[in-house]
């Protein structure tokens, strides 16, 4: 009980509003890939500077693209869910001069690799060196390492960008097992018009045996209301759709637990009569990913099925590696669909490789996706076309969590006109990142690039404008309809009524 309190402690101090920049997800000591990679990178030089040469889906390179484009707080549920076995860190009970110095440590490690690494020289008109007088003293007062982390975040906050983030070890899952062994109630929620309401209630689950449905508003979790935990950000400067992300991150890390635990909810339903209902947390299903360096293991979904008319439906909750030949045997299984839809509401991305990787199971030309410009050079996410692609419509259906490569794959494929975006305008948070390791054993996540589209257009900040815009609504929820979905699948059947698909591959 005791750890379970302290990991519960400091998931909140994660998703404290003090963080100014949604924390970014964890990676690994990561050099860019070289010329020596494949002998086609060799040949794409410009004077713009390296293209980056992706392969088809599933090859050697594209598991050498480590680029992580995933926002810290946006962690799966299933990892927060999970029980946890805390790394060792330094803690008061060691020598005060040691645990200074390592803390010390790791302030300078922060710093200096923002300073070095940073894709924009000038900070975006920071005075980085005016900032590390600022926070130095901060450090040299802290008597926690969770403290330390608390005031890092905030220095990494004076950048004003996602993907600068620091993850304490209490909150990184990794015993080597594939099997998840955190709990969840069976639920998802979203804010719409400043209530949590549930937006999915899993079929077959605790939570659907327990009475609860789509469109009821949660207003307390246990002991604590929803406004409480809205209060705790109403001082964030981010985004409203990185605020509202985290609110409900947060919201969902006190719903799920421990298997085998409860949680009491206070609901408003269907008839707007507030109950209160008692919910028993069972054992998360699926896979976690593996470890990749310095990114840890991650709860992964993964749906395909074919919705009315032949149309294809492919859903996925993160982009890691061990996913990815489910989606490329899912869009090759689909071949004869009327069109296909891939839904990315609520993903916050992860490895950047991945959105060139799964375009190319969708395009039959060779085209890029964007490009990302580091301190010195510029590298585009090129596609490769695969054998016989899927060349029917596609729509990809998209919300405010929507983050990342999420971003980078829906941008992309909207301009070059492959595919229309449905839905609700996406995070704005699309930064390359990579993961360090402090001293402390947290991990630090920081951008080294920024990323634009084909046309030219930074997503940073702004995201990702649908070409269909459609809100979700607590009355459609109710009613046991998704409006964006349906829209998606409206789209699909027009495009395919006024003109004939092309045969695959040709």
């Amino acid at each position: 009980m005791k750890r379970a309190r302290r990991f519960h402690e400091n998931l909140t101090r994660i998703l404290a509003p003090t963080q100014l920049v949604p924390p970014l997800r964890r990676g690994i000591n990561f050099n860019l890939p070289s010329n020596k990679m494949n002998p086609r990178a060799r040949s794409r030089r410009t004077e713009s500077g390296t293209h980056l040469s992706i392969l088809p889906i599933g090859e050697a390179q594209l598991k050498k693209l480590t680029l992580i484009f995933l926002v810290a707080t946006l962690l799966s549920v299933g990892v927060v869910a999970q029980t946890q076995t805390p790394t060792p860190t330094v803690t008061a009970a060691a020598p005060a001069a040691a645990v200074s110095n390592v803390r010390q440590e790791a302030f300078e490690m922060v710093w200096n690799t923002v300073r070095e690494k940073h894709f924009d020289p000038d900070f975006g008109g920071v005075d980085w060196d005016k900032v590390r007088e600022q926070y130095a003293p901060k450090v040299a007062a802290v008597k926690s390492d969770n403290e330390l982390y608390i005031v890092l975040q905030a220095m990494l906050g004076e950048l004003h960008q996602s993907h600068f983030s620091i993850i304490p070890p209490e909150a990184i899952v990794d015993d080597g097992s594939k099997e998840p062994k955190g709990g969840g109630a069976g639920l998802d929620i979203r804010l719409i018009d400043g209530e949590a309401i549930i937006n999915h209630v899993e079929s077959g689950s605790k939570a659907s045996a327990a009475g609860l449905r789509a469109g009821f508003i949660i207003k307390k979790i246990d002991d604590t209301t929803m406004d409480q935990i809205v209060g705790r950000f109403a001082q964030s400067t981010e985004s409203p759709a990185i605020k509202r992300t985290r609110i409900t991150r947060f919201a969902l890390a006190k719903i799920n637990g421990k298997p085998e635990t409860t949680v009491r909810l206070t609901v408003t339903d269907e008839s707007d009569r507030t109950r209160e209902v008692i919910v028993e947390r069972e054992k998360l299903k699926g896979e976690m990913s593996p470890r990749f360096g310095n990114f840890p293991p991650q709860y992964m979904e993964f749906e395909s099925k074919r919705l009315a008319g032949g149309i294809g439906y492919i859903r996925f909750n993160i982009f890691v590696m061990p996913l990815m030949e489910k989606i490329r045997a899912a869009i090759r299984s689909m071949s004869d669909a009327t069109g296909i839809i891939i839904d990315l509401r609520g993903n916050p991305g992860g490895f950047g490789g991945m959105a060139s990787g799964i375009a190319g199971a969708l395009e039959a030309k060779q085209v890029s996706l964007g490009a990302m410009k580091l301190r010195s050079g510029r590298q585009a996410f090129i596609v490769f076309p695969q054998t016989n692609p899927y060349l029917g419509p596609v729509a990809i259906l998209v919300d405010g969590g929507s983050a990342s490569t999420s971003e980078i794959f829906a941008a992309g494929l909207q301009e070059i006109g492959r595919a229309s975006v449905v839905g609700e305008q996406t995070m704005g948070a699309a930064l390359p990142s990579i993961f360090g390791k402090l001293p402390t054993g947290a991990l630090f996540q920081y951008a080294i690039a920024d990323f634009k589209t084909p046309n030219g257009v930074l997503i940073e900040g702004l995201g990702v404008k649908p070409n269909i815009e459609v809100k979700l609504t607590r009355r459609a929820l109710l009613e046991g309809r998704d409006p964006q979905l349906d829209a998606a699948v409206s789209l699909i059947n027009q495009k395919h009524s006024k003109q004939e698909r092309v045969p695959a591959g040709r």
